[in-house]
């Protein structure tokens, strides 16, 4: 919800200063769940904050068609403390930047989603659960040292790029880059599809192409993947499946996740879950996922929780 514009009220908010042009939104959500998780070694009852989070973010007019743009964000852990009740690392950084949008699209330097992160766009059902695609598959980076470009979109395609400067001696640039195509929430267009590739990125070599559509009330997903770390000791191939149903204020869902490594572990996933809607920032939910690994003990986790927007 956007509901700050006022210099004054964000300066109390953040303890920052804002010129009062700058157009700024405070947004964040808080996804708590109550769950029973078996990491293999038997099932105990956990409460996990899912990615919970607060950010500024704004842009100001520089020019007509330019303006600065900006994002600070942090996740926040509702949930852990320690026997005394301390939480010291409840607060950790995410997308964090600041840059140019013009005519030619966006240019952000900081930490950011790679190119690569970003393509998926929706297609992830239990995004921040269990069951998250980063459980399985390479690629999902947040990264500092960075810099994303974002061109315009152009017939429905967009290109994203990302450059992560090696910050040491001994270290590679990585480079990110994706084309996608279409609405990642599906609403101007009945398909989003996207094709992209990580080099030298937190040590692996991604190629990734992922698709998602909707018919009437179904919406389909799918998730092709090669992987391979960047000295070429390990290398994998993998795909993701997935199915959502909406009916009414109900949306039931299904997600299977398979990565097969050469010489090594093979690793699927299993998710289903219903999400409950009061309305489009509060919604109830239940999931349960399941982890089968050849040589590793299988996982298996069930929960229910909640999710408010603001």
């Amino acid at each position: 919800m956007k509901f700050v514009k006022s210099s004054l009220c964000v300066a109390l908010l953040s303890g920052l200063s804002f010129n009062a042009l700058a157009d700024v939104d405070v947004y964040g959500k808080a996804n708590v769940t109550v769950q029973s998780s078996d990491d293999g070694e038997g099932s105990f009852t956990e409460i996990k904050s899912n990615a919970s989070r607060f950010g500024l973010k704004g842009s100001e007019k520089i020019t007509d068609g330019l303006e600065a743009v900006y994002k600070f964000e942090f996740q926040v852990d509702v949930s852990d403390a320690d026997s005394k009740g301390d939480n010291d690392d409840n607060i950790s950084a995410r997308n964090q930047y600041v840059g140019l949008k013009g005519a030619y699209g966006q240019v952000v330097v900081g930490r950011n989603d790679t190119a690569l992160k970003q393509s998926q766009g929706k297609l992830d059902l239990f995004n921040d659960l269990e069951g998250d695609i980063k459980n399985v598959f390479k690629g999902e980076n947040r990264l500092g040292d960075s810099i994303t470009y974002t061109s315009k979109t152009y017939e429905g395609f967009k290109l994203l790029a990302t450059f992560i400067a090696e910050d040491d001696v001994d270290a590679d640039n990585g480079y990110s880059l994706a084309v996608t195509y279409g609405d990642v929430a599906l609403k101007n267009s009945a398909i989003y599809a996207s094709i992209a590739a990580d080099s030298e990125v937190n040590g692996y070599d991604v190629v990734r192409a992922s698709i998602q559509g909707k018919v009437e009330n179904f919406k389909l997903g799918a998730m092709y993947q090669t992987q391979e770390t960047v000295d070429g000791s390990a290398e994998a191939d993998g795909y993701l499946l997935n199915a959502a149903y909406s009916m009414g204020k109900n949306t039931f869902k299904v997600q299977y996740q398979a990565m097969d490594f050469d010489d090594s572990d093979d690793k699927t996933a299993v998710s289903v879950g219903v999400d409950h809607k009061f309305n489009k920032n509060i919604k109830v939910f239940g999931f349960y996922s399941s982890f089968d690994m050849d040589n590793n003990v299988d996982q298996d986790y069930v929960g229910l929780g909640m999710e408010y927007k603001f």
